[in-house]
This record gives structure tokens, sequence and C-alpha cells, in this order.
């Protein structure tokens, strides 16, 4: 399994639309994800403090287009990355990723 981190709004959009995309993958190329190790760490990271996140818990033998384990920015850790728009069906479970009052991420209680 792998997660990526999204809004709402997004996750939203990509359930009308039938396949879930991001700005990386049209700034980049690909859809930035991150292996149960590695999730928490890039939520406080990037994301902390902010409200409205959601967890997408993402089967790898099922999504469509080609995962790589790279390491981009030479920080000796690879990270998965989604070369093409998600496929749905590859989504697992969705996640409400609320950060604590000091602003800090965990996994959700279901995933601990």
């Amino acid at each position: 399994m792998i997660f990526h981190i999204t809004t709402e709004r997004c996750w939203q959009r990509a359930r009308k639309e039938g396949q879930y995309t991001s700005k990386s993958l049209t700034t980049q190329g690909f859809i930035h994800c991150s292996s149960r190790e590695q999730v928490v760490d890039v939520a406080n990271y990037l994301y902390k403090g902010q409200k409205g996140l959601l967890l997408l818990l993402i089967e790898r033998e099922k999504v469509a287009a080609p995962i790589l384990f790279e390491d981009l920015y030479a920080s000796g850790k690879k990270y998965p990355h989604i070369y093409g728009p998600l496929n749905l069906e590859a989504v697992q479970g969705v996640y409400k990723l609320d950060p604590d009052q000091q602003g800090f991420f965990d996994l959700p209680p279901e995933l601990a």
C-alpha cells in the first residue's frame, strides 16, 4: 500500500471525473505518494496545521499507471510516484487527516 495526501475538494472532483489527478501530475509528470513509514513525516513537513485534508490508501497492484520509487531530491529516501492519473478502483480507503492542537499529524486511528 502507498498513501497520498489531498484535499477534500480535489477528492470530490476526482470522484466526479472518475480519476484522480494532482497539480504535480501537470507540472512534474507524476503524483507524489508516500509509504506508510513516510506519510506522517511528509504531512508534518508540507501540511503542518492545514485542515480539510484526506489520506488516500492506495493498493499499488491496482494502479493502472506506472509507479516508480525515486529519490529526486537526494534525500536518501525513495518515494513512490504515480506517472499518470490514479484510477479510483485502486483507492482502498479515504481517511480524514486532521492535525492535533499543535498542528501536527499522525496516522488516522483506523490505520495506526
